[in-house]
């Protein structure tokens, strides 16, 4: 690419400085940089949600992309530095599972430490490490000479339901996007069964029956499971908040249990 791209994902908001820091890095590094804003308004802390978030994006990006993403709640403590190889992309992350739903990774720690910015700071390691090292990748540094390849990064169990027993299984809210729409972690294939079979969704006091495959099928306001074009479940309402009619959050826990074959 004649500009190389690299996007960032962080739960900074878009309020304080923190984000502006980074690109500024960025920028004093590798002045042709194309810096392309994913999101900055992750949920506080919520390492999963951000891996949603990244997996959704960054596949569409070309070939060469790099992806800044710090959404960092152990910032300063042992938890490793990554840079990661998948896909023809390079990933620049903490190594805290929030590339959990990126498949096929070849990881390194980051330890070549004349890369980061000097002093680096132990509460805002996106400006000093993370960003710095982006930068330095898009000038064409190869990944090799910033650290070793690791075998362990962090992969987060609650990307996968779970099947507790036969026909249920145990899930998590991985986002909630502008609209209210309930992103789970139960894979859109099971549509198949939802179709012809009967079910129950459960959030806590609250239950859900219905299943159609698209929104205009149901009737306004009305809550129903389904395929979201991110190839997860998803639980709507038409035309309506299906979050804030249920008073769900990102991380929260439900069940899908198939009542009858399908």
């Amino acid at each position: 690419m004649n500009r190389p791209v690299i996007t960032l994902l962080t739960d900074f908001g878009t309020t304080d400085h923190y984000v502006a820091a980074m690109k500024g890095v960025v920028l004093g590094i590798c002045p042709d940089a194309h810096l392309i804003d994913i999101t900055h308004q992750t949920s506080p802390y919520q390492i999963l949600e951000a891996a949603f978030t990244l997996s959704q994006a960054w596949p569409y990006f070309p070939p060469g992309s790099i992806h800044l993403i710090v959404v960092d709640p152990g910032v300063g403590s042992s938890r490793r530095p990554l840079l990661a190889e998948a896909g023809g992309h390079l990933f620049v992350a903490p190594d805290n599972g929030v590339l959990t739903l990126v498949r096929n990774l070849k990881t390194r720690e980051l330890t070549a430490e004349h890369f980061f910015r000097n002093p680096v700071s132990r509460t805002f390691h996106g400006r000093d490490i993370f960003a710095p090292v982006a930068a330095h990748l898009a000038t064409g540094v190869p990944p090799a000479e910033f650290g070793n390849e690791v075998c362990d990064p962090v992969i987060l169990a609650a990307g996968q339901p779970v099947e507790i027993s036969p026909r249920v299984w145990t899930g998590i809210v991985l986002h909630i996007d502008h609209f209210g729409n309930i992103v789970t972690n139960f894979p859109a294939k099971l549509s198949s069964e939802l179709v012809n079979g009967k079910f129950e969704v459960t959030l806590g006091e609250f239950r859900i029956y219905q299943y159609f495959q698209d929104y205009s099928s149901s009737r306004v306001g009305e809550l129903f499971l389904v395929p979201g074009s991110s190839g997860y479940l998803e639980i709507s309402a038409r035309q309506a908040n299906a979050a804030s009619q249920l008073g769900i959050s990102t991380a929260d826990r439900l069940t899908l249990r198939l009542t009858t074959p399908g």
